[in-house]
């Protein structure tokens, strides 16, 4: 899912079309980093929802469930990616949660496959805490050349990144940004997003959506 619708924001009295992200929060289902950081998660929710932005995840529980209730609470949009094939399988083979979902993809894909889903129908990803699921999802985001977030400070995952990037590859450190501050975190991503699209917002801003249909007429008349 890719995309980019608009909304107003006024700033300074004045109002501009500004795109909507789609951002992924990934993170631990189960294990000490939900525990220590289910609030931290819900915060990155709501942060994302408040900036009128699309919130993504593995529809599952843990922490990725705890940023769908953070963005549910603000009036937010989710869509969860499901590993199962249909509702039923999502609820009874893999026990999964249904509530704040404004939408669930059911990819059919089991994990491996929904993680790779996930990350390409997202403009960015956020990771909190996190087991090997989340750091998959990591590795697939930055190969993939999308901007990624680390909330450092909420364990697992999320605290081994840094490390892993100075050991592995210090060159895709130009797609990460990190912060323990969940507000701060969803600002740097977003100022990303808005300057790697400003040509693509300055183009759809002053230009007709239709303006194809209409110049397609004009030649056949």
């Amino acid at each position: 899912m890719k995309n980019y619708l608009f909304q107003d924001r006024t700033k300074d009295g004045k109002t501009r079309k500004e795109l909507r992200f789609t951002i992924c929060v990934s993170g631990a289902a189960a294990g000490k980093t939900v525990t220590e950081s289910a609030e931290k998660a819900e915060q990155i929710g709501a942060q994302i929802a408040k900036r009128g932005h699309i919130l993504t995840t593995g529809a599952t529980v843990g922490l990725p469930y705890h940023a769908a209730k953070g963005a549910h609470a603000e009036g937010g949009m989710i869509i969860g990616y499901s590993p199962a094939v249909s509702l039923r399988e999502h609820l009874r083979k893999y026990r999964l949660p249904y509530e704040y979902f404004s939408f669930i993809n059911f990819t059919g894909l089991q994990y491996v496959g929904r993680n790779l889903y996930l990350v390409q129908s997202s403009d960015a990803v956020i990771t909190v805490g996190g087991r090997f699921g989340s750091l998959h999802e990591f590795a697939s985001a930055v190969e993939a050349g999308k901007p990624c977030g680390v909330l450092l400070g909420s364990g697992g995952a999320a605290d081994v990144i840094p490390a892993l990037i100075q050991q592995l590859d210090t060159n895709m450190q130009r797609y990460v940004v990190y912060d323990t501050d969940p507000k701060k975190l969803v600002d740097k991503i977003e100022a990303i997003l808005q300057e790697d699209l400003e040509d693509v917002r300055a183009q759809f801003a002053h230009r007709d959506q239709f303006w194809f249909v209409e110049k397609s007429q004009t030649r056949r008349g």
